[in-house]
This record gives structure tokens, sequence and C-alpha cells, in this order.
């Protein structure tokens, strides 16, 4: 397995440690709950040192990631952040992706840790067989660190190492400026649903940083955060991960990205599936449920309405927040609307569940 450069800091922390699509990864510190509610009250440190950088840059770089996204790229300025996904030809979900604009021929993709192969590789495809001769494709993967600093107090622990303004970050925009004197990429981004920032420095660096947002935070609470809670920490705020939400088998209509899905482009890889699909109209859609009866739902199980399964669930939890099991699950559309009593199939009993309005919290 693959180690990112804090495995001996996660290892002295007491981490415990475990496999996670090819890294040796912290799962749990003190425990899921315990840090999930320290990202909500006060903040969290996650290394995300696993996830995949690739630059693009080049005259025709706009032209292309144009062909390669479904967002569309064209509104982005310099210092702005877009949150896009890359399709295949039928539709399928290759990776959900965030890309940065640092110049209008220079951008960035941070990709998912275990797609970042595949990804580089479908980038490079593209590239070759949409001649796009006037554009660099480079993985920059090895050379970035990158840590999640996020909770409501994430910008007063990070202000006391930086000279940087971060009231002039807006929400999906970033800055280049020095953090405990590191070269570093501060955007403000992340996947908990609270206020925070995504760093990304040198990667001889990114142990440094990691120490020193830790003793800067530790009097306000600050805890280094596995990934147990950051599963948590997405799912009640209705956040996609791949190969759960979306997938090469699931569309970006069906998983609830299509805000994100700029049918109106001219042409990227897979429009003309999903524009069909969409005057079709989606054969599943994904919903939020939560649990009516005691049961902890997860993913796979089957929901269930007037006895018949509609769907699957793709992903579910116990709420730390809620304290009821809360899942997603891709269901036929037609059973889809909020308010739909189901049942979930948990150890073969079906419990009563009901589709609610989401982020559930």
């Amino acid at each position: 397995m693959q180690k990112t450069p804090l495995n001996q800091l996660h290892r002295d922390l007491g981490a415990r440690m475990v496999p996670f699509g090819g890294w040796d990864m912290p799962v749990q510190y003190s425990g899921v709950i315990d840090e999930h509610l320290a990202v909500r009250s006060a903040a969290g440190l996650f290394d995300v040192s696993h996830m995949g950088e690739v630059e693009v840059r080049g005259p025709g770089a706009l032209a292309y990631i144009q062909e390669l996204t479904i967002n569309d790229a064209s509104k982005l300025v310099d210092g702005q952040v877009q949150y896009s996904a890359f399709c295949y030809p039928d539709g399928g979900v290759v990776d959900d992706v965030t890309l940065y604009r640092f110049a209008a021929d220079r951008y960035m993709f941070c990709v998912n840790a275990s797609n970042a192969d595949k990804d580089f590789a479908w980038m490079q495809k593209v590239l070759v067989e949409g001649d796009f001769s006037n554009v660099e494709v480079i993985n920059r993967s090895d050379a970035y660190g990158q840590i999640a600093l996020q909770g409501p107090k994430a910008q007063e622990i990070l202000a006391r190492l930086t000279n940087c303004n971060l009231d002039a970050i807006a929400y999906y925009h970033f800055a280049e400026g020095l953090v405990a004197g590191i070269p570093t990429i501060i955007s403000r981004t992340g996947y908990t649903g609270e206020d925070g920032f995504e760093l990304y420095c040198a990667d001889d660096a990114v142990a440094r940083l990691w120490q020193e947002l830790l003793a800067a935070g530790t009097p306000d609470g600050l805890l280094p955060i596995g990934l147990g809670a950051r599963d948590t920490l997405r799912l009640e705020k209705k956040y996609a991960l791949y190969g759960h939400e979306l997938s090469e088998a699931i569309t970006p209509l069906e998983a609830g990205i299509g805000w994100i899905t700029k049918l109106d482009k001219p042409s990227f890889i897979g429009r003309a599936v999903l524009l069909d699909q969409k005057n079709r109209g989606v054969p599943r859609r994904l919903v939020g449920i939560r649990m009516v009866d005691s049961g902890v739902p997860r993913a796979d199980y089957p929901v269930y309405v007037d006895g018949n399964q509609v769907g699957l669930v793709t992903s579910g939890t116990m709420s730390p927040v809620l304290k009821v099991g809360i899942a997603l699950a891709l269901v036929a559309s037609e059973h889809a609307a909020i308010g739909t009593r189901v049942e979930i199939g948990i150890r073969q009993k079906r419990v009563a569940a009901e589709i609610v309005k989401t982020p559930f919290v």
C-alpha cells in the first residue's frame, strides 16, 4: 500500500489504520462520533494527501477542459474553483473532480485518490484523440501534499499561521500564500458541509504543516479526523462518494448532480446520452432516506415500496448529529418523492423508513 507523508504521524497519534483505495489511511483516532462532532462544533484536521493533482496548461487548455468536463469552465476566473466531473461517452461517470483556474492557460484538477491513475489515463486519451496538440497534461500527484482544515473555527485557527487575508477568499475560491512559512494553495472548499479550507503544499512540507496546524488549533478543540468521520460528515450533507453515489454505471443526472451538468454547452463527452436522458426522464434518482424504526442502513441494502424492491442504498450510517439512521439510495423515479414511505432490508428484516429532504443536517 502507498503511504502519505503523514503516515508515521497518524501512528504516533494512535490512529487505527486501514487500507483505502490502495493507501494506508487512518480510519479513526479518538472515535468516529467524537471526531464528527468536533468538526461540527469546533474544527477537524484531515489528511487528504492521497488525492491526486493533475495540471493542464497551454493555449488550448480551456477548449480541452470544456470537452473533458460536464460543467462550464468558461465561467471561471483566476482564483476560482469549480466542482465538475468527467463522463464516458455513454454518460457514466469517470470521476467527480474539482477544477482550479490559475490563469487562462493554466488549470489544476484535484481527483479522487482511488481514481488518480485511471483519471490521468482518461485525460491523456481525450488529449490524444481530440488532437489538442497545444495542451500539456501533467500528473503532479507526487509533488503535492494536501490537508483539509474544516469546521466553524477553521478560519480562526488558520489565521494564526498566515498573513493571507482569509476573509477575501470566498467559497470555492483560492489564494496562494504562506502558512507557517510554507508556500501553500489556500482553497475555501471541503467535503464536510462546514466552513473550512483545503491546503496544498509541497509533499516534503506537509508533515510540518500538519504539526503546526494541530498545535495552533488544539486549544480550540481541533482534532485529527479519520476516514470514518469524513464519511459520516459528507453523508449528513448528501455529498456524493465515487463508487457509491457515482460510478461508470450511474450518470450525473441520476446521482443528483444535474446542476453541474451544463447541457447548453455545445459539446462534451457524454453530452448526447445525458441530453437524451434528461428529455426522456431519468429512470432512477438519488434520494435521502431517514429511518422511522431503529436500524442502520448500509450500502447495497434493498429499498422496498409496498413489498416490491424499488432500489438500493448507496451509502448509509447512524447520523452522529441526528442520532438516527440515514442513507442515500438510488430508487426508481416513480417512488422518489419526498414523504414516500419505504422499507430497508436489514438482516432479513424490513425496517420502516421515509424519503426526506436533504441535506439531512
